[in-house]
């Protein structure tokens, strides 16, 4: 039997649909994704930490549930919205369906709801808190909703403990600091020949070092960017070993802050598999995969860095080079999947970096 479940939006607006995965009240910020393919990637992707999530597209677990297609060993998000749950999946690598993937991570859903309309309000009126319950809200249910707030980020799903990842005929070591890594971050670079160590986010420039990495990998995560000083100030630190660096999305915005830049709130962020980045010194654009809802400020980079590349949407940075110190770094995702691979050679570029670091040591 279907269970009203109900979408209290900050704004005041309600929406009515139906329970499915765990039963759960909950409060989160609201976000869209409006990705076609890949909602498993979006459902394990720490960068979605505290947050709800809103499917653009209809239909919702029409191929399953596909572990090896997992961007991290659990969901982080609050919640999960979409238009139409398929409830009999059909693919040669489903391995279970979407509901019961949901009740055993404990996250609520809710299906029946209409999504063009609720996306449409957040572009409008912007990012905002969301409460999902079970009985009929009262009419003045929205006003504690703006307390609500993303702490603590990085640290609720960074790695625990450092775990090394061997490549065969492996060449190069690379550390990939972990503020909420997705996987393909990891298997990208094993399968150009790197052992990866990923430690934890709050490990030092001193214990990195350590290491002897010939490459460091800044990886994606949640949250303010500015709440991380202690991560920020130990990049300062690390940035002066100028050892080859790396750095996506959240390691984007924390490199950057680390050298004085600033980062600013977007109105509804970036996520989806079709934002265009145009390269600056190429015009050439590409179509990139994105989950993000900060943004850096180009205008406050510091006098050894330029932006390298622009969102052809609404302007904003989508990349940084470093002239004084071997290092660049991107706000998308070249490690897309389910994406657009048409950055994935970044990961390349990172490798030559390496090589001609090590040819000139």
């Amino acid at each position: 039997m279907e269970k009203k479940a109900y979408l209290v939006l900050e704004n005041g607006d309600v929406y009515e649909g139906y329970a499915f995965g765990a039963e759960k009240e909950t409060v989160g910020e609201l976000v869209f994704t409006t990705a076609m393919t890949g909602y498993l990637e979006t459902l394990t992707d720490p960068s979605y930490f505290g947050q709800i999530v809103c499917q653009t597209f209809p239909l919702i677990g029409n191929y399953g549930v596909i572990p090896s297609d997992f961007e991290s060993r659990k969901p982080a998000l609050k919640a999960y919205i979409v238009r139409e749950w398929c409830q009999q999946p059909s693919n040669f690598r489903c391995e279970g369906v979407l509901d019961t993937f949901l009740k055993n991570s404990d996250i609520p859903g809710l299906y029946g709801i209409d999504t063009r309309c609720l996306t449409k309000t957040v572009r409008e009126y912007g990012v905002m808190n969301a409460q999902i319950t079970y009985t009929k809200p009262e009419q003045n249910a929205a006003e504690n909703l703006k307390d609500y707030k993303i702490i603590n980020a990085v640290a609720s799903v960074t790695i625990e403990s450092a775990e090394t990842f061997h490549a065969e005929n492996a060449k190069y070591n690379v550390v990939l600091m972990d503020f909420g890594a997705k996987d393909n971050i990891r298997r990208e670079l094993v399968k150009r020949g790197c052992n990866v160590t990923v430690v934890p986010g709050s490990t030092t420039a001193e214990e990195v070092k350590a290491l002897d990495p010939d490459g460091i990998m800044l990886s994606n995560g949640p949250g303010d960017p500015q709440e991380n000083t202690e991560i920020i100030d130990q990049l300062r630190l690390l940035c002066k070993a100028r050892i080859p660096t790396f750095g996506i999305c959240l390691g984007h915005q924390l490199l950057a802050l680390s050298q004085g830049a600033t980062t600013e709130k977007l109105k509804y962020g970036h996520r989806g598999a079709n934002q265009p980045a145009t390269d600056t010194q190429t015009g050439r654009v590409y179509i990139t995969s994105q989950n993000h809802g900060y943004a850096v400020v180009a205008s406050s980079l510091p006098e050894n860095a330029y932006e390298s590349f622009v969102n052809a949407n609404d302007g904003t940075c989508e990349g940084v080079t470093y002239t004084d110190m071997p290092a660049f770094t991107v706000q998308f995702h070249p490690e897309a999947c389910g994406g657009p691979l048409d950055t994935s050679f970044l990961f390349d570029k990172f490798i030559t970096m390496i090589q001609e670091d090590k040819k000139n040591a």
